[in-house]
């Protein structure tokens, strides 16, 4: 796989992750997939928790959605740190597909249970500030954070 960076274009500010395909190459193609088809365009950061996590990428914007299949899951020992991007799941550990999240802080409880496939680059200070969002009910921010584009770049 060529190497590739995600670009989340938020009302936050941009955001760039890079991929690991040797530790969970399924998850990495499954997302420059939906990506490049444009499946996360307009969608929102649905789940915030401070020093925790920001979640995104359900079409549904409530968490109950995804792209129509699963992805299995890529358990390794890539660590859950600041600014880790890994797939979010129901209670299965195959059940993948398209929600995805962004570690605030070390999350060392999530290693080896949810799969790590790629990191912020930059941007980091967009995702603290999605973080630091006023949130309601269930976790959701009170205002929206938009994922404006998510598209990929090749890089080298």
């Amino acid at each position: 796989m060529e190497k590739l960076l995600a670009v989340i274009e938020t009302n936050a500010g941009t955001i760039k992750l890079k991929f690991f395909p040797a530790q969970a190459p399924n998850h990495c193609k499954n997302f420059i997939l939906l990506a490049s088809r444009g499946f996360y365009n307009s969608l929102v950061f649905h789940r915030v928790i401070k020093g925790f996590m920001i979640q995104g990428g359900d079409p549904k914007g409530n968490g109950t959605g995804g792209p129509g299949w699963n992805v299995n899951a890529e358990f390794s020992k890539l660590p859950h740190n600041k600014g880790t991007l890994s797939m979010a799941r129901a209670q299965d550990p195959n059940s993948a597909g398209s929600q995805f999240f962004i570690c605030l802080e070390r999350q060392a409880f999530l290693d080896g249970q949810y799969t790590v496939f790629g990191q912020v680059t930059s941007g980091q200070e967009a995702v603290d500030k999605i973080g630091a969002a006023k949130t309601g009910a269930g976790d959701r921010p009170l205002e929206p954070q938009v994922m404006k584009k998510v598209s990929i770049e090749k890089i080298g």
